[in-house]
């Protein structure tokens, strides 16, 4: 099969387009936009103690933001420098001074006084910590002394009671490399990361809609491409450096269209500070938006290739690509008939749009010969995450975008360390190179050298709730070992997550800050182990963006924090103090002697063995997989799957409710106001239709709730799906219920119905049958 490589950055044009300017007056002025020039200057002053180094990161180091892989300033997608105030606003985690031991030491429950973003300020972890239950205050232990406590632990418990978990930012491929086979060795599948709950239904759709787990595309393949289309992703917030890809595209003459319930200001008009009329004048980034329901975009989807076989009927051609769908595709006849049978009035009310709205958007592609389809959380954070995204698959099947120039599915990543997690085996259900599961796992023990443990692990979320176990249970969880993460912040029913980590017997906390959950109480002890960030690990590392590029990312010269050790050594070391009759198995002389099993481990990762300074990348894959329409599947072809049309019951007069990420990086929040809205932290966005009949005025009070919990806040008239409210992430998470997850990828869910009321009136009802008759009526969901 054909493996055409990535050619490389190209140049913007030169001249300006007065057409895609969003106003004339100059910087946006009277409008609510990213004060881009101000918040660089906060993020410089910040960082005036340090400020050489922070130069120094931002122009030698990969970005530990988002996957959008900028090595120093540049990328492989545009010529000329890049620079966004999400790498900014994380740069100081990486450049700020040890805490004082007056903070580490000070009470616990005035550390608890304190929000996560406060415990940040205080500094970084200078050496290991221990608090035991009932003592007030942690006190200082050594790395022997903590490293001997966790492995006794760990060989007094059944391994199925031990889990690990690893976030996202800023972690090396070279870390979640060495957890995972640290794990293994000690005898535990329960290792998980944070693509469980953000991409994993991604990975998932795609093996069994395309075999492969991964962007099947460029950014560059943005630029050019008649129709691009973000499905449930907000990429000018959430991966700001992307507006200058949609700005090239837009250029080109691309399309972009945004499916989304809310009309998303910063997809609609975005200032791009690196470019001088965009910076000036503002971009207007999308053609058109498509308000689906929250939950609705499969009925959506339907419309779509309902329409397409319509049009079919009349012009046989016009819609599909029959060449591309017979030699490359299974199941065509099958999705055919599920298709026409869906009832157009059941898919207008779940989609929340007309069959005018699904013929227009079905048009659209039909005429397209080139299509690329972006997805965020708005298609993967719900129990039919995995549906959704293979309904996406279907409909570049049937119009055959993919393998080609200008084609493909992107699932884009949020975090620069993510996309590596599972391909590096820090996965239940994944090794390196592979699955976890037969010939996969036979491979890793020949080249490791020990038998992998022969049972299932848990996703972190069962993981967590195994915590509630009997104690004799065989999977109570009595050691979690966590790298990075909050889980108070993070997951939904922050009570019950609470709840679940103090059941721990022992908790160990691998980090480079305090969080609110490292605060929490365990019933033996809580370990603290203060990690390195990716520019201070010796011999450097490396990360996958979302477009496969593997960057080498230098160790950096600077200041370096106390005690604090490269994650993959501290992994090495667990492991050989667990197994020392294996410890030859994790003696890794150094980060280059990781890289090179990996490319053992991984053939795919190959090229890694060569990654040794800055500017070093490659791209695994090739610049497009399934080249050509042939697919890694057991015969080379796509399938093309019919999806089950999700059942929504929701009452009327109740909503239905997801989240929405403001002035933040995933759970770590920086401004309270959305530079993109106004909106505070606890306001609601809502329709001005449904506040109308509900006789709410912008700026009331209101309570949002539903039989998981309550939310207290504020009315904010927005440009929104009627029927759908968005609330802010992690705030509203006591909304969602626990334990609701995505059968086959285990993604959490992240939307619930709810219902609406002024403030007064909720209180007014509060002690009555009222209110839980009205609990009762929530019906959305059907058994977990």
């Amino acid at each position: 099969m054909k493996k055409t490589l990535h050619t490389g950055p190209i140049k913007l044009p030169k001249r300006p387009d007065p057409s895609l300017w969003v106003s004339k007056a100059p910087f946006g002025l009277g409008r609510i936009k990213p004060h881009h020039i101000r918040d660089t200057l906060k993020v410089a002053w910040d960082n005036r103690d340090n400020l050489p180094y922070a130069y120094r990161i931002l122009t030698q180091g990969v970005c530990d933001g988002c996957a959008l892989g900028v090595s120093g300033l540049y990328d492989q997608t545009l010529d000329g420098p890049h620079l966004c105030t999400t790498r900014l606003n994380v740069l100081r985690l990486n450049t700020m001074p040890a805490m004082r031991d007056a903070d580490l030491h000070s009470d616990i429950d005035e550390l608890r006084k304190l929000d996560s973003a406060q415990l940040r300020k205080l500094g970084r972890l200078p050496y290991p910590l221990i608090r035991s239950k009932g003592e007030r205050s942690f006190r200082r232990i050594s790395w022997d002394e903590a490293m001997d406590r966790i492995a006794a632990k760990a060989r007094a418990i059944d391994p199925k009671q031990l889990a690990f978990y690893l976030t996202a930012r800023g972690i090396t491929n070279e870390s979640y490399y060495v957890a995972a086979k640290a794990a293994r060795l000690i005898g535990t599948n329960n290792i998980d990361n944070a693509s469980r709950i953000c991409h994993s239904p991604s990975k998932t759709a795609m093996k069994r809609s395309l075999g492969v787990g991964a962007s099947t595309c460029n950014y560059k393949d943005w630029i050019g491409t008649d129709v691009l289309v973000f499905w449930g992703s907000v990429a000018a917030n959430n991966q700001p450096v992307s507006t200058k890809y949609m700005y090239a595209a837009k250029r080109k003459g691309t399309k972009i269209i945004v499916i989304n319930p809310y009309r998303e200001p910063a997809m609609e008009g975005y200032w791009i500070p690196s470019i001088p009329e965009s910076a000036l004048f503002g971009t207007k980034l999308a053609d058109d938006f498509y308000q689906v329901n929250i939950g609705g975009d499969i009925a959506f989807m339907h419309g779509v290739m309902k329409s397409w076989f319509e049009m079919e009927e009349a012009r046989p051609g016009s819609a599909i690509d029959h060449d591309f769908v017979s030699e490359h595709t299974n199941g065509f006849m099958e999705l055919k008939a599920h298709v026409l049978q869906q009832d157009w009035e059941l898919l207008e009310k779940s989609s929340g749009l007309a069959r005018e709205r699904m013929r227009t958007f079905a048009s659209l592609l039909a005429a397209a010969k080139s299509g690329v389809f972006v997805w965020s959380m708005g298609l993967t954070q719900h129990r039919f995450g995995s549906d959704n995204i293979s309904q996406v698959a279907n409909l570049a099947l049937l119009r055959g975008f993919l393998g080609r120039e200008h084609c493909g599915l992107m699932p884009i990543r949020g975090h620069s360390g993510v996309q590596g997690s599972g391909e590096m085996g820090a996965d239940p259900f994944s090794l390196p190179g592979g699955e976890f599961k037969g010939e996969d796992i036979r491979r890793m023990e020949r080249l490791w050298g020990f038998k992998l443990p022969d049972w299932q692990g848990d996703i972190v979320g069962v993981s967590l709730e195994n915590a509630l176990l009997p104690e004799r249970h065989e999977r109570k969880l009595k050691l979690f070992y966590m790298s990075g993460g909050n889980f108070v912040e993070t997951m939904p029913d922050p009570d019950f997550v609470k709840r679940c980590l103090e059941a721990v017997d022992l908790r160990v906390h691998q980090d480079i800050v305090l969080n609110s959950s490292t605060l929490l109480d365990a019933e033996e002890e809580v370990i603290v182990l203060p990690a390195m960030t990716r520019y201070e690990q010796p011999g450097g590392g490396t990360s996958t963006s979302t477009e496969r590029m593997v960057y080498y990312s230098p160790q950096i010269d600077g200041p370096r924090i106390g005690e604090a050790r490269a994650e993959w050594q501290i992994y090495a070391d667990l492991a050989a103090r667990i197994r020392p009759e294996l410890k030859g198995a994790v003696a890794f002389k150094d980060a280059d002697a990781v890289r090179r099993e990996i490319a053992l481990a991984s053939p795919q990762y190959d090229g890694i063995r060569d990654l040794r300074k800055q500017g070093d990348v490659f791209q695994w894959g090739g610049a497009w997989l399934c080249e050509e329409g042939y697919c890694p599947t057991e015969d080379g072809r796509g399938n093309l799957l019919p999806i089950a049309l999700p059942e929504l019951r929701i009452p009327e007069g109740h909503f239905y409710a997801t989240t929405r990420r403001g002035k933040q990086f995933n759970s770590m929040i920086y401004g309270e106001k959305d530079a993109f809205n106004a909106a505070g932290r606890y306001d609601v966005l809502m329709n001005k239709a449904d506040m109308a009949k509900l006789a709410i005025a912008e700026g009331d009070a209101i309570v949002v709730y539903n039989r998981s919990g309550s939310f207290h806040g504020r009315a904010k008239k927005e440009d929104m799906a009627p029927g759908n409210i968005e609330l802010y992430w992690p705030e509203g998470n006591s909304l969602f219920a626990k334990g609701v997850y995505e059968p086959q990828a285990g993604i959490p869910e992240y939307n619930a119905s709810v219902i609406v009321e002024r403030a007064d009136t909720y209180h007014a009802f509060k002690d009555t049958k009222y209110m839980e008759k009205r609990i009762v009526e929530l019906e959305t969901e059907p058994p977990a």
